[in-house]
């Protein structure tokens, strides 16, 4: 692991490192926040996953965590969104497909396979990491994230609900199966045997039997994907037939930006700090 900088805030320390990454065969960027109490002892780790066309900065920069991360001692985790490089496939055009569009899945098909490999990445290899470089208490783990974060987010609990006390998220794609900014990224990744893509559809995942004790989502009705991209009363109605409990706050005039996210980011760190609290 190399360390790109650090910088003290709110008496904690916000970094960022680089390693090389096997799953996604090239260098890989993320950022840590560890607050001031792990001087003391192994802190609780919240992961969050970024949306389309972002890296680890986008949050880092806008998100507004650590102040209340360090308050209640949270350690957040934000990696990036998809390998990069100048080896590493990809559709400069395409800000739905590729570098930055990692969708939080293994990709099957080449040349994508080699490199695409997020979901590996996300659960197996930079866990491994940040519990071998960090003071990181991996038995209280929670998980959150926006739009394709989002996504990525209520998959991977529900297909890991042993790993994470938690999860939430902010604008998801709920139905990537079948949103338009998303399916052909399916395709292309997974190939179009459609039943090789449910693994990553929450809502899929929930028909096929897969569950997780509750889910907080947050979405603003002025959202301009909210329509044909997002869609959570597709979600709510796949939890209310799995009754699992769901939290679904429409927040009126509120966009798909990091406005939005900001201003309900402490009530997403206090609903997973009381869960991880146990």
């Amino acid at each position: 692991m190399r360390t790109i900088s650090t910088a003290k805030s709110h008496g904690g320390v916000q970094g960022v490192y680089s390693h090389a990454s096997e799953a996604c065969a090239c260098d890989m960027t993320f950022a840590v926040f560890v607050p001031p109490q792990a001087k003391d002892g192994p802190c609780p780790v919240v992961w969050y996953l970024s949306g389309l066309t972002c890296t680890h900065q986008n949050v880092m920069d806008k998100g507004e965590y650590r102040r209340l991360a360090a308050g209640l001692g949270l350690i957040v985790v934000c990696p990036d969104t998809s390998p990069r490089g100048e080896s590493v496939p990809d559709e400069k055009d395409n800000w739905q497909f590729g570098c930055g569009a990692g969708f939080y899945l293994d990709a099957t098909q080449a040349p994508f396979s080699t490199n695409y490999r997020m979901y590996s990445y996300i659960t197996e290899e930079l866990p491994a990491l940040i519990a071998k470089e960090f003071p990181a208490d991996m038995t209280r783990q929670a998980i959150f994230g926006h739009s394709m974060g989002g996504h990525g987010a209520l998959t991977i609990a529900l297909k890991n609900p042993e790993r994470f006390k938690s999860c939430s998220a902010y604008a998801p794609i709920t139905r990537p199966m079948v949103a338009g900014w998303s399916k052909p990224a399916l395709e292309k990744y997974l190939g179009t045997d459609e039943t090789a893509w449910r693994p990553y559809d929450a809502v899929a995942l929930i028909e096929d039997g897969k569950r997780f004790p509750e889910f907080l989502v947050d979405q603003g009705s002025a959202d301009g994907f909210l329509e044909d991209g997002l869609r959570p009363w597709l979600l709510d109605e796949a939890c209310k037939a799995a009754e699992i409990p769901l939290t679904l706050n429409m927040r009126e005039g509120y966009d798909h930006s990091y406005f939005f996210i900001s201003t309900f980011m402490d009530d997403h760190l206090r609903w997973h700090a009381e869960r991880l609290a146990g």
